[in-house]
């Protein structure tokens, strides 16, 4: 999503579905977000709709066709699903910057790897199962590669993925490395965040231009607008007439909607599975920025229903396991079962959220506080 280096096509998903109940900051509203927990959800069924019938490659492998000409109306619309990443992009700057006020490093970092690893590993575990069985179209990475990306940087260190969408944990890992180094760190605070929103937005200009590298790597200039924003955002929820935190807030929409359009339009050309409309980008972007924004001044403050807080534990497990297990079950039921394109889609999606259900029950709630706790007493 960068006019130097144009997010390739199959690299979707998002790990700000994997973010903790934030914890209250000083001076500030004392609740839990349900409104963000349904947020993430919603972000992470665009993602799977893409994978699922907005592209080509390996789902077309397991529908047997084109996702094109099984949904010719639905399929240009899924095609969108990627901005889905920006979305969660948006959420884990504020997120991140809530969960981490007032914190001090050690307890910052232990509920980070507490967090995102437990259901990261289980996750590896069972599409490299479920791979490696005869019946199963796809094949698993070699034992070096799976190694490697149970450390869950597989991909600076060049290894190939088991997880498609773990691309996202790499940027997440980024954007935390320099939150901590850089607001956590000097003391945290309204002001060490506007600082490093500013310092942070002229560095990721400056790196796109250079065309370097290594400054890409680290600043992510196509992704960096979106965690400002986030982080924006959050400052307009401690007060809504932070003029700054607004100011920040739109400027990292509109940095934002320049790199996704840069990322995901093309020319219009039949090679291409569908053509984006560079508005509808706009406008995708635009929305997602609006709803976080009536999060942060309350307008979806009567929104407490249970269903959303399962909405959001849901959502990280089902990140991680809807591509590849959900490509499973599609080849299963639609190829080798003959179920209707319509409802094998459906059940794919179901049996996803079953399954994110469970890795919750079973591996994130046992394991996550327990994992937290021990971090914490290590590192402290």
């Amino acid at each position: 999503m960068s006019v130097t280096a144009p997010l390739p096509e199959p690299r979707t998903g998002a790990a700000a579905a994997a973010e903790p109940e934030p914890v209250p900051a000083v001076g500030t509203r004392h609740r839990r977000l349900h409104a963000l927990d349904g947020l993430r959800l919603l972000a992470a069924l665009m993602v799977a709709l893409y994978h699922f019938g907005g592209r080509n490659g390996d789902v077309s492998k397991a529908w047997g066709a084109s996702p094109r000409e099984l949904f010719p109306d639905a399929a240009p619309w899924f095609a969108y699903g990627p901005l889905g990443v920006q979305f969660f992009f948006v959420i884990s700057g504020f997120v991140i910057s809530m969960s981490a006020w007032g914190r001090p490093l050690r307890s910052f970092l232990a509920s980070r790897v507490a967090r995102l690893y437990p259901a990261y590993w289980v996750a590896l575990l069972l599409v490299t199962a479920v791979f490696a069985l005869p019946a199963v179209a796809w094949k698993t990475v070699s034992p070096t590669d799976f190694l490697t990306n149970l450390t869950m940087l597989q991909q600076p260190v060049g290894a190939e993925r088991v997880l498609g969408v773990c691309w996202t944990l790499w940027a997440e890992m980024r954007f935390y490395v320099l939150f901590a180094l850089f607001v956590i760190l000097p003391g945290g605070g309204r002001r060490r965040t506007l600082v490093f929103c500013a310092v942070w937005t002229v560095a990721a200009v400056i790196a796109d231009a250079s065309k370097s590298e290594l400054l890409d790597l680290v600043l992510m200039p196509e992704y960096a607008p979106f965690f400002i924003g986030g982080m924006g955002l959050y400052l307009v929820y401690r007060d809504r007439r932070d003029v700054l935190g607004w100011g920040v807030a739109v400027l990292g929409w509109a940095l934002g909607q320049h790199y996704a359009v840069a990322g995901l339009w093309h020319a219009p050309n039949p090679k291409f599975f569908s053509y984006r409309e560079p508005t509808v980008i706009i406008a995708v972007v635009t929305v997602g920025f609006l709803l976080i924004a009536l999060v942060a001044v309350g307008v979806f403050d009567r929104m407490n229903w249970g269903w959303l807080t399962v909405a959001g534990a849901l959502t990280y497990p089902f990140y991680l396991v809807h591509e590849h297990l959900g490509w499973v079950v599609i080849h299963t039921l639609h190829r080798r079962l003959d179920v209707p394109p319509v409802a094998s889609f459906a059940a794919a999606l179901a049996l996803m959220l079953v399954l994110a259900w469970l890795i919750h029950r079973l591996v994130e709630r046992p394991l996550t506080p327990w994992l937290r706790r021990a971090l914490e007493r290590k590192v402290s």
